[in-house]
């Protein structure tokens, strides 16, 4: 005998129902990016329902976060999405597609009547061996500076070849690997700043030492400034306000309403000489700065640059080792900002601040250039994700082989111990190891080539032994990979196996799904 127990317009999926809602879920999110996978894959075009605002883009973390979900198993995809973007910057359209596969495969084997927590333990046993086959496989040349900065490039170039920047991928893996190594071993991408300015072409691009801040400097202010001592604050510099709520001041004459604006124009006078006794020869305030203090300021030789947005600050302070302040009773406490030379620069029609001679020396600006802001934004998304997985590979030195190779070495690998296993454990282990090559699948179909015979020939290739053997996607054939310099880095291809694999497990194991009742909105 069933009872309803739960209370009015909450609902319950029960056993199949529910699993067949999940894996529907997460397979058609899986579909929708699939074809957005490797270098010859398709853009999405994002559009804002509110203010029709339009995004082109073929990252799987970007699309992933614009779109609204009502399926619990597609919204976990998307949370995987996340945290690969979080950990290594790059994967996400990968690790979502592999889960999804996986789920294929594992519908099929539930269809066969074998119990979730049987698929479940095989595809744990596949997953163990092939992180072991894949861990066999790195190669750490960490040791040999040359031949590391030509595994940065290599990975470099194989993350931006499946981005907008791919005609232009070799201009901009220098770029992003020259970037990343004056960070010196840190994962801390602040240091690196990213502007973005319409106009020119994509390769007018470059990196620029040093830190560039998108404000002028003010009026009546040197445009070039050595040896500086940089004031950052965060403080009102306009005439101080009565703040006390309703309160009026009434005068009888214009004497009075006089003396009361002199008083004002004292207090910021004394504000002033406050600023200026710390010894500083350059401010840069978080709010603007207005007319009288400006003229005071510049008066006693301080160059002023107002309204630098807070990441503009935070990042200025980053940079040149000094610290935010709002008060300025006591400039013996205050650690004050250094560089060699400030001057202003111009980039396209736009004019622009310069700090050279940081303090933190591995400081540097990335300035990008690009026809439509639509290309520009995608161009930064690219150059992101790039500089975030060479940050990770600086940290973990191993490389792995891209183009499918790793994936087909997993799945060989996991052929291999399926064969070890005993009863229905064996079929999901074949199952998870069908699921990985269906990346080099998707690789060949999103390029237009005959995906079965390619395929089919790579996996012939790695039993051969040809370990390096992948998809040249330029040239629709097997080809060797090291040659080729098509190289990924090791942390991303575990993080895809890990996430996806877990994502999986998570999914198959569900055999309920229970929906509260939605909140009522009381009228007013």
């Amino acid at each position: 005998m069933s009872m309803n127990i739960f209370g009015a317009e909450a609902t319950e999926e029960k056993a199949e129902n529910a699993r067949l809602s999940s894996f529907v879920g997460a397979l058609a999110l899986g579909d929708l990016v699939k074809s957005t996978l490797g270098p010859k894959g398709m853009n999405k075009i994002l559009q804002s329902g509110s203010t029709g605002d339009i995004n082109v883009t073929n990252d799987g973390a970007t699309i992933l976060k614009a779109i609204q979900l009502d399926n619990a198993a597609a919204k976990i995809l998307v949370n995987i999405s996340k945290v690969q973007d979080d950990e290594v910057g790059d994967g996400t359209t990968s690790v979502c597609v592999l889960a999804a596969e996986l789920l294929r495969e594992a519908e099929k084997l539930i269809a066969m009547k074998i119990h979730p927590q049987t698929i479940v333990e095989g595809f744990r046993i596949a997953s163990a061996a092939a992180l072991q086959a894949l861990e066999k496989a790195a190669i750490d040349n960490s040791a040999d500076p040359a031949q590391f900065r030509q595994d940065l490039f290599n990975i470099a170039r194989t993350t931006l070849s499946s981005k907008v920047l791919s005609q232009d991928k070799e201009y901009f893996a220098n770029l992003a690997v020259d970037a990343v190594l004056r960070l010196k071993g840190s994962t801390d991408l602040d240091h690196i700043q990213i502007i973005k300015k319409v106009g020119e072409k994509l390769t007018d691009s470059y990196l620029d030492e040093g830190f560039i801040l998108d404000k002028t400097i003010g009026i009546n202010c040197p445009k070039r400034l050595e040896n500086a001592n940089i004031l950052i604050a965060n403080t009102s510099m306009d005439t101080d306000k009565i703040k006390i709520f309703g309160a009026r001041v009434k005068v009888d004459s214009t004497g009075k309403l006089a003396e009361l604006e002199r008083a004002e124009r004292e207090k910021m006078k004394a504000k002033v000489d406050a600023i200026a006794g710390h010894g500083i020869n350059c401010f840069v305030n978080r709010q603007l700065i207005y007319n009288y203090p400006e003229s005071l300021l510049a008066d006693k030789g301080i160059v002023t640059i107002e309204h630098a947005d807070f990441e503009g600050v935070e990042r200025l302070s980053l940079v040149t080792g000094g610290e935010i302040v709002s008060t300025f009773d006591r400039p013996d406490l205050v650690k004050l900002g250094r560089c060699e030379l400030i001057e202003e620069i111009m980039i396209g029609e736009d004019k622009l601040t310069k700090f050279s001679g940081v303090a933190a020396g591995e400081a540097c600006t990335v300035v990008l250039r690009g026809s439509t802001s639509q290309m520009v934004d995608e161009a930064e998304r690219s150059l992101h994700d790039a500089l975030s997985v060479l940050s990770q590979t600086v940290k973990e030195t191993r490389t792995v082989l891209g183009g499918g190779c790793a994936e087909m070495l997993m799945s060989v690998a996991v052929d291999n111990a399926a064969r070890t296993v005993t009863g229905k454990k064996a079929l999901a282990a074949e199952a998870f190891a069908h699921a990985l090559r269906q990346i080099p699948t998707i690789l060949a179909d999103n390029a237009g080539y005959d995906s079965s015979d390619l395929v089919m020939k790579l996996r012939a290739a790695h039993y051969e032994g040809r370990m390096d053997a992948g998809l040249d996607m330029n040239e629709g054939t097997i080809g060797s990979m090291k040659a080729l310099g098509v190289t990924e880095s090791y942390k991303l291809k575990r993080q895809v196996v890990i996430s996806a694999s877990e994502a999986a497990e998570m999914i198959i194991r569900v055999d309920d799904i229970l929906r509260a009742t939605p909140r009522r909105r009381e009228a007013v």
